[in-house]
């Protein structure tokens, strides 16, 4: 029987997924950050101190903020996903999930592809054009060019199943997050979706929605929501640095020794969300959130265009002062990323919302909402314009 939820007016749940989606997504700019190297010149820095930071802002950080993006969008989809007719939402969803993607790919293939196909660029371009078509529509990859984009590809996929996973019971809504965690700990490769863990993400969110988990845990100690986090990371390294080489050539046993590490840092992350939204410091992230999906949309195809100028005059990963410009990028793409809307705005605000996923086509909050106020619209924010 499932648990009957708190009231939503005693936690300030929908600020807190603005101040969630911003942090994951600054980090997972980490996971992409310029480094002016290839993959053999990166490997030969593996063991060094810079290697070493890169390693653990990628995968500590960077990677570990997947699973709440999957998991907020679940959460959010509920409720809009048994109401609306399946026609509409899927239509919502098209607009504010997968007409981004593709034109964000576009945009990337134009400006990256076409900059390197003149010579001025060190950057991927299709040899044909199936596969540029492949990788706008990340059919059977991620665009490698705008790799983090095949998310949105997947979470489509996930909000067209929605309606129905709405409407299982908890029994077999159980079942199938059994599923997703079974396909996710295997090495069972099916075009339907790029990266199953997105599905048991998303799973997870539609569960904690009815269970009522997300604003139960803003009760829990921040140690006790840190603490799995802290006890595992270690596992984690240990694991990467003695057994890399296995690791890489067992898919199932890494993606098994991943998936908790990314459970507890969902758990983290969001205990750290619950506690910044009461705080200043937390309402000036919550205003950041217009921006976050421009940002996660974009910052690849600012930091091919950008990263290079900037570095060169910085210098390389190796170099003396790259480590402080390794940290600061993910500030450095959300200025671009602020700069890059206002224009938009400026020239053609339905462009701008088409681009951003509805988000800037939104007014721009003046004061912050009371707490009770802002947590009943948090039930019934739009689930599409996510991560």
């Amino acid at each position: 029987m499932a648990t009957t939820p708190r009231p939503a007016v005693e936690v300030p749940t929908r600020e807190a997924i603005g101040i969630a989606r911003v942090l994951c997504i600054l980090g997972i700019v980490y996971v992409h950050a310029w480094t002016g190297l290839d993959g053999a010149q990166l490997g030969k820095l593996d063991s060094t101190h810079q290697g070493v930071l890169r390693w653990v802002l990628i995968e500590l950080v960077g990677r570990s903020a997947v699973p709440l993006l999957g998991a907020i969008s679940g959460w959010l989809s509920g409720p809009s996903a048994r109401k609306r007719s399946y026609a509409g939402f899927v239509r919502v969803k098209a607009r504010t999930i997968l007409a981004p993607m593709l034109l964000w790919n576009v945009i990337a293939l134009m400006l990256v592809s076409g900059f390197a196909h003149w010579g001025t660029l060190a950057a991927p371009v299709p040899a044909s054009l199936w596969e540029a078509l492949d990788w706008i529509g990340c059919v059977t990859q991620p665009n490698p060019i705008n790799v983090q984009i095949s998310f949105l590809r997947d979470l489509f996929l996930c909000m067209c199943a929605a309606p129905l996973l709405a409407r299982l019971s908890e029994r077999w809504l159980g079942a199938a997050w059994a599923f997703a965690l079974i396909w996710s700990a295997s090495a069972i490769v099916f075009p339907l979706l790029l990266r199953p863990p997105i599905l048991l993400f998303f799973l997870t969110g539609m569960i904690a929605r009815r269970r009522g988990w997300a604003e139960r845990i803003a009760d829990w100690p921040l140690w006790a929501c840190l603490l799995p986090y802290v006890l595992i990371a270690p596992a984690k390294i240990a694991a990467s640095s003695f057994y890399d080489a296995w690791l890489k050539t067992h898919v199932a046993a890494a993606d098994a020794i991943d998936l908790p590490i990314r459970f507890a840092a969902a758990l983290a992350l969001w205990r750290i969300a619950l506690a910044l939204a009461p705080r200043r410091s937390g309402r000036i992230v919550v205003g950041l959130e217009r921006y976050a999906f421009l940002l996660f949309c974009c910052h690849l195809v600012l930091i091919w265009l950008l990263g290079p100028p900037i570095g060169h005059a910085v210098g390389r990963m190796g170099m003396p002062l790259y480590p402080a410009f390794l940290i600061v990028q993910p500030l450095l793409a959300l200025g671009g990323t602020i700069l890059l809307a206002r224009a938009l705005e400026t020239i053609s605000r339905p462009t701008a919302g088409l681009l951003s996923g509805g988000r800037l086509a939104e007014p721009r909050p003046r004061t912050p909402l009371p707490r009770s106020t802002a947590s009943a619209k948090g039930a019934a924010s739009p689930p599409g314009a996510t991560s």
